[in-house]
């Protein structure tokens, strides 16, 4: 009889098949090597190596990804033309993550599109997709929580936590966000 007391992460699993962890090592491999080494101003290349492995991006030489961006799942992520994705900027996505057209990530942001259900000893995943609107932009360090919609047009603040949706056309900051004003049609 086992009377050591309950813990948190008790008798936790991986939720992904072997076929995906093999998939996700050899993306590892290739993000550490060719991505990683690939000079700046070759964002189309890194585009389709993110396309190789399953990303959802129909025109490659139309997005920007810098070399030391981390994607943890290609395959969970989708951007549209003209996006950007800012040099050190993580993009945890264990749900999806979708960019749509203009979205723009600034530098060393992180978002995180998983989370553990804590309130179980085992802590199963729980993922819940991001989504960034047309033309939206996140200030530096911004971090973005599991489940996430930010809407078209919106500006969010360096370095705020957003973890509720955000309305479109609005400025955003804080921590954690909220939106501060209207946002005013680009010129």
């Amino acid at each position: 009889m086992n009377n050591e007391r309950p813990y948190l992460g008790q008798n936790c699993r991986t939720p992904y098949p072997r076929p995906e962890v093999l998939r996700r090592w050899l993306w590892l491999f290739v993000q550490s090597t060719l991505f990683r080494w690939s000079p700046r101003p070759f964002h189309g290349f890194r585009a389709r190596l993110l396309r190789l492995f399953g990303a959802d991006i129909p025109e490659p030489a139309r997005v920007v990804v810098f070399p030391t961006v981390k994607v943890m799942f290609p395959w969970k992520l989708s951007l549209a033309q003209r996006t950007m994705i800012g040099p050190g900027t993580n993009l945890y996505n264990l749900g999806p993550i979708r960019l749509e057209y203009g979205a723009n990530i600034s530098q060393f942001c992180h978002l995180c599109a998983g989370t553990h259900d804590f309130t179980r000893w085992d802590m199963p995943l729980l993922t819940k997709p991001i989504v960034l609107g047309q033309n939206a932009w996140l200030g530096t360090d911004v971090f973005v929580g599991p489940g996430v919609t930010v809407g078209e047009l919106c500006v969010v603040g360096a370095r705020s936590v957003v973890v509720k949706d955000l309305p479109p056309r609005t400025v955003c900051a804080g921590s954690p966000c909220r939106p501060l004003r209207a946002r005013p049609t680009p010129s």
